[in-house]
């Protein structure tokens, strides 16, 4: 990017100073951390939560605070927190606000902060663009005003003015039905005044920001960075990008709205990844698609999830009659459709096989739990699978099968694996996110939402006893080698203290007293086309 470009985007005046230097952090002080997240810990189960508790109870010398992104900010606590947790900070995004009337005029400075924004959003570029437009809009959000900018007329123009050059792509139909219309503008920006909400809060002032997954969470971290220059660790578990595409698809919300919001999802993602001085997916393969969305290889030091095996007995036995365990939560994500479908096949093939469901409900997910079971009606399944929710003890959950079986269509690299495998069960699992690399050979793998092929994968294995114990010791041993907590903790503490006890050179650009712009890492030469290529597949 060159001098002139970001000499005419950064504003002239802006109240945010950046502090004057990373401190290293002074002997024998308790190193203080943000851990962030969206949507899990402390307020609900799952694997992300497991992992967050796992943490901060590992790194019992840190002291925490926990920055959770939450729906309204009314959700009750699923976890007891440890003792080195100071605090929970929770940063509503649909809670309620307060009366903010839409400013009848912008000023101008705000006003072409964010039609830059906007821009950068519908006609994506560099990503250092994105960061530097967000940077703009920063003061304003801190000082409260930039909730009623989002909200004026102004604004509205200005959206409609940068959603007006996108139709969809690969389809013909009237050009006239695709140009987008106030109604579009209006939704658009009320979701973004809703995903820019992190912004408007005080940044943590800690030793470390720690985010533990891509998305809306990773605004408090670049702010806390841009203000204060608190180093930023990105853990990515699941591909956060990955699963909105999944969760939009076209048919969810109008053409205009969907390529906006998935366009600053994009944005953010990338910015992030760009941003952050460590990232630590969960696997292999969370690399490989955090380097195609632009991240710099260098930075990247994956760690595998890890877990106190020896909590995880073998079981001394098999159930009465052919058993397949489903463990996970009732979410699209876990595919339960195709499971029900599968176990359709095994049923036919063995009359007298279960299928056993344990897992809750998640809030929302209603309406899907209600869709699993209408399916499981229509099969004729009522009497041979059995949703059984939460059980206090996960292991008798995998015990309960023969064989446990795994259809996500998304993951990062999943507890639920590697505790049926020190739980002494095969598997079968869908290939998809680190699921293979924690299953290698111990093992059958298939396509995901391909029921034929994982019925006939549990048959295989539900029809070998020989196979099926030899896979359960082997499986048992490749959890025991590889996915410990303890090599997965040590990980994250060799991080921890790199990035605390080190002072970064971090080169910045400041213009009449604006917003500090950082220029220190830029995108790899080649990357910006793979992934516009990359988004305008997933769009289509």
């Amino acid at each position: 990017m060159s001098e002139t470009k970001l000499n005419k985007r950064v504003p002239a005046t802006a109240p945010v100073v950046l502090a004057d230097a990373c401190r290293p952090t002074e002997s024998g002080r308790v190193i203080v951390v943000s851990l962030i997240t969206e949507g899990t810990y402390p307020f609900h189960d799952g694997g992300v939560s497991v992992w967050c508790d796992q943490l901060l109870r590992g790194m019992s010398t840190y002291e925490f605070q926990v920055d959770a992104i939450t729906a309204t900010a009314s959700e009750g606590s699923s976890w007891d927190l440890p003792a080195n947790v100071s605090a929970v900070r929770t940063i509503p995004l649909w809670g309620p606000t307060g009366t903010h009337r839409p400013l009848s005029q912008l000023k101008p400075e705000v006003r072409d902060a964010l039609r830059w924004l906007l821009h950068d959003i519908t006609s994506p570029t560099d990503v250092i663009d994105f960061q530097i437009s967000l940077q703009r809009l920063l003061p304003y959000a801190q000082q409260g005003t930039l909730r009623a900018s989002l909200l004026s007329k102004e604004a509205v123009g200005l959206t409609l003015d940068a959603l007006t050059p996108h139709a969809p792509t690969g389809r013909r139909v009237d050009t006239l039905a695709t140009r987008p219309t106030v109604a579009d503008a209006i939704a658009c920006l009320r979701t973004l005044e809703h995903l820019l909400r992190p912004l408007c809060v005080p940044p943590p002032m800690v030793d470390l920001c720690h985010a533990s997954s891509n998305g809306i969470g990773v605004l408090l971290a670049m702010t806390a960075k841009w203000i204060n220059s608190t180093p930023f660790l990105l853990t990515e578990h699941g591909l956060y990008l990955r699963e909105r595409y999944i969760a939009n698809s076209p048919a969810a919300i109008p053409h205009h709205q969907r390529a906006f919001l998935l366009g600053f999802y994009k944005q953010l993602t990338a910015a992030a990844y760009q941003m952050a001085d460590v990232i630590a997916p969960g696997s292999e393969y969370n690399r490989y698609w955090e380097q195609a969305n632009g991240a710099d290889p260098a930075k990247i030091r994956p760690i595998y999830n890890g877990i106190d095996a020896p909590n995880f007995s073998v079981p001394s036995g098999e159930p009465d009659v052919p058993t397949l365990a489903w463990v996970g939560r009732i979410d699209p994500l876990k595919d339960v459709f195709t499971m029900l479908r599968a176990f359709a096949i095994v049923r036919a093939a063995l009359p007298d096989a279960r299928l056993r469901l344990f897992g809750g409900t998640p809030k929302g997910n209603d309406q899907y739990l209600r869709a699993c079971l209408d399916l499981r009606k229509h099969l004729g399944l009522e009497d041979s699978a059995v949703f059984e929710g939460r059980i206090p003890s996960i292991t008798d959950g995998y015990h309960a099968g023969h064989v446990v079986v795994s259809t996500s269509i998304s993951e990062g690299f999943p507890y639920s694996i590697l505790e049926a495998m020190a739980s002494g069960r095969p598997m079968v699992a869908t290939d998809v996110g680190g699921v293979s690399e924690a299953i290698g050979d111990v093992g059958i793998m298939t396509q995901p939402r391909n029921h034929r092929a994982i019925a006939a994968a549990c048959l295989q294995l539900l029809s070998d006893p020989a196979r099926r114990a030899d896979l359960a010791m082997r499986g048992r041993k490749r959890v025991l080698d590889l996915f410990t907590l303890g090599v997965c903790l040590a990980r994250y503490s060799e991080i921890y203290t790199a990035l605390t006890t080190r002072c970064e050179d971090e080169a910045a650009v400041v213009d009449g007293g604006g917003v500090p712009i950082s220029t220190s890492r830029h995108l790899p030469d080649g990357l910006v086309g793979a992934i516009r290529a990359e988004a305008t597949a997933w769009q289509r």
